[in-house]
């Protein structure tokens, strides 16, 4: 999986990732112009995004209709050191039963993205020179 950012003015990146791209920015109130979502907006969006595909992939492969399925992710920046904390909230149709909704609390604590967030990650970084030629 890769993405790429590439700066457009200010704080502001188009962020290409496969066949697709998106606008990340900063807040007005961080400096950005606010174009686009911050990248630890972009965080919680994947968290939430993961857990809500990840439990509705469970549920079809068991024949479940869990109706309409919502997932909340609140996340703050840590102090460093610190670890960091996401609020959850899974939001399922009163009408499943106990079983589907122990059973799919569960199965949102093993979506890939959180799994990842859960271990240590490693960060391997090289820096290459690219010159531009003018006109």
């Amino acid at each position: 999986m890769k993405a790429t950012a590439r700066r457009r003015g200010g704080f502001t990146h188009r962020i290409a990732i496969r066949d697709h791209e998106l606008t990340v920015d900063e807040p007005t109130d961080h400096g950005g112009s606010d174009q686009g979502p911050s990248p630890q907006e972009l965080l919680a969006a994947s968290v939430a995004s993961c857990t809500a595909i990840t439990m509705e992939m469970y549920a079809d492969r068991k024949g479940w209709d869990i109706g309409e399925l919502e997932v909340e992710c609140e996340y703050e920046t840590p102090p460093r050191g610190s670890p960091a904390t996401f609020k959850i909230v899974l939001r399922l149709p009163a009408s499943c039963t106990q079983e589907q909704l122990d059973t799919l609390s569960i199965v949102a604590a093993k979506c890939p993205v959180r799994r990842m967030l859960q271990g240590e990650s490693v960060f391997e970084e090289r820096i290459e020179l690219v010159t531009t030629e003018r006109a």
